[in-house]
């Protein structure tokens, strides 16, 4: 049996932010559940997390994320409107790890972790198992820029030069398990 999830207000989020994607993680997922027809993969992927944000931003209710340009959800981040966060129990910690550490360019993640994936009625692809979605709608991106950064040790994250591409997406739903 499936598991029911319930709609709710941003606002009704009772997850401490730096608890829930600092310690705990997220699964930045994009892209939609269809398949690619000419290459039989998944029209989608996801990668773990722990840069990130919400809160409140040009009168909206906003989430945070970042993410790097070599990393295979880039592309279909950028192709897309629509992204999830989703947020799962210590109990998915091996999964979280699985991928983060592994490309979706290399290995299906969702049949390697089991992992069952739904969509969103925008679209947007989500997990079953995990406990808090936020389904968020682009709207703005910035690319970091190293001339901006005021504290040097900010460049200490970037030995490669490979600075992240922030998203800000408006929450449109939360999903509660």
């Amino acid at each position: 049996m499936a598991k029911k999830f319930k709609t709710m207000k941003p606002e009704q989020i009772k997850d401490n932010p730096f608890q829930a994607v600092g310690k705990d993680w997220m699964l930045i997922a994009a892209g939609t559940s269809v398949c690619d027809k000419q290459t039989d993969r998944q029209a989608h992927n996801m990668m773990t997390a722990s840069w990130g944000a919400w809160g409140v931003l040009w009168h909206k209710p906003v989430c945070f994320c970042f993410l790097r340009p070599h990393r295979h959800t880039y592309g279909f981040m950028e192709r897309g409107s629509f992204y999830t966060l989703n947020f799962f129990d210590k109990k998915y910690r091996k999964v979280l790890n699985f991928c983060g550490s592994k490309s979706g360019r290399d290995v299906d993640k969702v049949k390697a972790t089991g992992l069952t994936v739904r969509s969103d009625r925008s679209g947007a692809v989500y997990f079953t198992q995990a406990r808090l979605v936020i389904v968020c709608k682009k709207i703005y991106f910035q690319d970091i820029d190293p001339r901006h950064f005021l504290d040097p040790s900010i460049e200490d994250n970037y030995p490669k030069k490979d600075y992240h591409r922030m998203y800000v997406g408006e929450v449109v739903r939360c999903l509660k398990a």
